[in-house]
Formats: C-alpha cells, sequence, structure tokens
C-alpha cells in the first residue's frame, strides 16, 4: 500500500462536531493508507483567515493530531476577508489554498460572475500564486424546485449536469482575464464534459487541474432509485450511468488529476429526514475504489500519481 493524501475532505468539528472530528476523520483516512487530509473551510463557523486557521489548529492538536491534517480558507466576493485569506495562506504552511463555493454553502458562495470576477481580481492583485479551489455549480442554473424527497433522483435534475459545465467555463474564463498567477483546482467533477474543459484548458498552457470522487465514479442517479436512495444526495449529484461510464474512462486515461473523496459525514436524521443534507462518508469507498479502478483498467502508477504524487506536485507546502 502507497502513501496517499486527500485533498478534500470535511472533518466538521465545532457546532458540528456531533457528526465528525477532526480526530475521527484522521483516524479514518489512515484505516485507507491517506497519510494526510486537506479540510474544507464551510465549516461551523467558517475558516475565514488566520484567526479561525490558528483555532482550527489548535482544536487539531488538542484532538492529538499533529500531523496529516491542513486545511483551506474560504474565499468570498469581500476584498479584505480575500486579503486576511491570502495573508493565511502565506503565512501558514498547513493552509494549502483558498476555495471558493459558486454555489449555495452556508453563506459563503460568491454566485454571480461579477462576484466571480472581483475575487479573481483581487487574487491578482494581490500576487496570490497558490490554490484556488472552486465548486463548480452555476447558481443560476440550478433548479431546486425540482427536488423531491419521495424522487430522490430528481437531485439529479434540480442540479442539472449543465450547471456543472458552464460554472467550469466562467472559471476557465475568469482565470484567463485577469492572468491568475495560481493553479485552478475544479473539485469533484461529476461531468465528462467539464474535465473536457480541464484538458482543454491545460492544453492551451493554463494551470487548470481537476478532481473525481469515488461515489461519482462507483454510483449513479439510477442507486438513488433503490430504498434509502435519499442517502445519496451529494453536490454535485450522482449522474446517469451513461455519464458515469464516460468518467470512469477519462479517469482510466490519466485526464484527472485526483482522487478526493469529498469525505462529509452527518446524522442520520440529517440523511434520511429534513433538511435532507447532501454528503456521504466518502472515505469508506476509498480502497474499494482503487481496486475497482484497476479492474478497470487503470494502472497502479496512474492511481499513485492520482493519489499522492500530483498533490505533491500541486500543492507544494505539503511535506507528509
Amino acid at each position: 500500500m502507497w502513501r496517499r493524501i486527500d485533498p478534500h475532505v470535511h472533518c466538521r468539528d465545532w457546532n458540528e462536531a456531533y457528526k465528525a472530528t477532526i480526530r475521527e476523520v484522521l483516524d479514518l483516512a489512515r484505516s485507507q493508507g491517506v497519510v494526510a487530509v486537506f479540510d474544507m473551510p464551510n465549516t461551523d463557523p467558517p475558516i475565514l483567515g488566520p484567526s479561525e486557521v490558528a483555532v482550527r489548529l489548535r482544536l487539531a492538536r488538542g484532538e492529538g493530531v499533529d500531523e496529516g491534517y491542513y486545511l483551506y480558507v474560504a474565499a468570498t466576493a469581500n476584498e479584505s476577508q480575500l486579503e486576511r485569506a491570502v495573508e493565511a495562506v502565506q503565512g501558514n504552511k498547513r493552509v494549502v489554498g483558498l476555495k471558493m463555493y459558486a454555489a449555495p454553502m452556508k453563506g459563503l458562495e460568491v454566485e454571480t460572475l461579477e462576484k466571480q470576477a472581483r475575487v479573481y481580481k483581487t487574487l491578482s492583485e494581490l500576487r496570490y500564486d497558490k490554490v484556488v479551489a472552486v465548486h463548480c455549480e452555476k447558481a443560476q442554473l440550478l433548479r431546486p424546485e425540482l427536488w423531491d424527497p419521495a424522487r430522490p433522483w430528481s437531485w439529479g435534475e434540480a442540479r442539472p449536469p449543465e450547471a456543472e459545465i458552464e460554472a467550469v467555463k466562467d472559471q476557465i474564463m475568469l482565470v484567463e482575464r485577469y492572468d491568475f498567477a495560481g493553479t485552478l483546482y475544479i473539485v469533484h467533477t461529476s461531468t465528462p464534459g467539464a474535465v473536457g474543459l480541464v484538458e482543454e484548458a491545460r492544453e492551451r498552457g493554463l494551470r487548470v487541474v481537476c478532481g473525481v470522487t469515488p461515489h461519482h465514479l462507483m454510483l449513479s442517479l439510477q442507486d438513488m432509485e433503490r430504498a434509502g436512495g435519499v442517502a445519496l444526495k451529494v453536490n454535485p449529484p450522482l449522474r446517469d450511468k451513461r455519464m458515469v461510464e464516460g468518467l470512469v474512462d477519462l479517469v482510466v486515461r490519466g485526464s484527472v488529476n485526483f482522487l478526493e473523496t469529498d469525505h462529509a459525514p452527518h446524522a442520520a436524521w440529517e440523511k434520511y429526514g429534513p433538511p435532507y443534507m447532501s454528503g456521504i462518508r466518502s472515505l469508506e469507498l476509498y480502497q474499494m475504489c482503487l481496486d475497482w479502478l484497476l479492474s478497470r483498467g487503470a494502472s497502479e502508477r496512474l492511481l499513485r500519481e492520482m493519489t499522492y504524487n500530483n498533490v505533491k506536485k500541486i500543492f507544494t507546502m505539503v511535506e507528509e
């Protein structure tokens, strides 16, 4: 078993400690051969700058986690917050980059093209040259009124593939417009179209990378038609089998940079009843996904790149 890094998890803790703690997530990660995880900033309360980073790292140390824990800081359209966020990345080796949400997310969302442009413009002016990870779903193309918990697969209609693809187009366009000096990381790509856009951008010399999750590779909307299918509600949604097969083919071909879990634990009552939270415990699928990808024709060398070497190349501050 080779060493692995997961660049996308949600450790919860703080006001959501009942879902999971940093220590619990790290213990689970290590059971899957993962030596380091990168925690997302949509915590409660959120991670917005150096002060929140300091508190979060003290919490991790208090739980006995001294190694293997890294985190992102949120990027919002507020220019003063962005300055604090950049300071946090530049001032602490445990902060791996910024995370921007182009879709609704606990008040952190940067939903309009105008606000997203402000983020890239500000980061360029600040000469930020590290990673910006982006959740790509174009808010204007979401149709939440189509969601029906009695028909869990309707989540795929409420958040259609086009929302992801158009959001990826927007980010790549803004990276070019503002001559962004860092790396754009499209997280949890769920459509072959999004991966294709990333490939095209790389061919033009842009620093754009993407990741894919075990659940988007191994599950489909059809699985949500089974009993308990509402528990498979994730953002972006699972896709139909045809689209999943296309995504798997792109992984095996070497078009995707990272295997990331987007591990997002919730209490059972939040998943099976209102508010029907999005997210699953995908770290538990990690080794199973690697074995499955090997059976689908992926080489061990490719999987080593996706789970460790590529992360080390892109996130140069990581020491694991």
